[in-house]
């Protein structure tokens, strides 16, 4: 029963969602269908104007994004995050030593060369996301699909039981995408994944359940073959006229 309103505007209206553990869970819908409201509701950097959220049982609707994060919680943004002026080993690094004690996260002369576990974790990390070759460049020097993959590797670092991920093929060339499907396709299925995407193409090869929005409602909810034959989503993506 989740909507948001910004002023007389409501962008997303009495919305219900439940995505089981382990799950890949889509939600699509075109420009302006309210998926990135809902998707900031759910991570916590929106507060509700009526609803509920829950998060592995536990009441979240009042709680704040960083503590979400502690229960297992992690997200990425349309726009890739990162210290652009570091390298992908520091970048990397940061992240590793922010999941360790505050006395750990205090000591920030650490380097990773003289934390051979962490330096290890690093390397592994990277090769996870295809940027072993990039642990001496810049962030700033990396291509934008790149700049995805780090960000992927960053919120992997904590070992998240549920990834929320923001159209993640966004802007990406032909093979970027290529690599980054296959990347989501190796995530272990003890995290549960939440995803918008905006390419219908991607969520259908991605996603065990799609939720489709329209006008910040939800129109259609269902397996990928389910939404591919649903006629009124397919009158939406085709560009009709739609009357829900």
């Amino acid at each position: 029963g989740v909507s948001k309103s910004f002023g007389g505007v409501q962008a997303v209206c009495n919305v219900n969602l439940d995505v089981a553990q382990g799950e890949r869970h889509a939600i699509i819908g075109t420009n302006g269908a309210g998926k990135t409201t809902l998707f900031n509701l759910i991570a916590g950097d929106l507060r509700v104007t009526s609803g509920t959220i829950k998060i592995f049982g536990q009441d979240v609707t009042a709680t704040p994004l960083h503590k979400r994060v502690k229960l297992g919680m992690r997200r990425t943004y349309q726009n890739p995050r990162g210290f652009p002026f570091l390298t992908v080993q520091q970048n990397i690094y940061l992240a590793l030593l922010g999941t360790g004690t505050k006395r750990e996260q205090l000591n920030v002369f650490r380097t990773a060369s003289s934390d051979q576990e962490r330096a290890a974790r690093v390397v592994e990390i990277a090769k996870h996301v295809h940027l072993e070759d990039k642990l001496d460049s810049y962030v700033s020097d990396l291509s934008h699909g790149e700049r995805k993959q780090l960000e992927l590797g960053l919120v992997l670092v904590a070992s998240p039981r549920l990834l929320l991920l923001d159209e993640p093929a966004a802007g990406l060339s032909a093979k970027e995408r290529i690599t980054m499907v296959n990347l989501l396709k190796q995530l272990q299925r003890d995290v549960t994944v939440l995803l918008i995407e905006h390419d219908m193409d991607i969520a259908l090869g991605l996603a065990d359940q799609i939720t489709v929005m329209h006008e910040g409602t939800v129109i259609a909810q269902g397996t990928p073959d389910e939404i591919s034959n649903n006629a009124l989503v397919q009158e939406i993506y085709l560009g009709g006229s739609v009357h829900v």
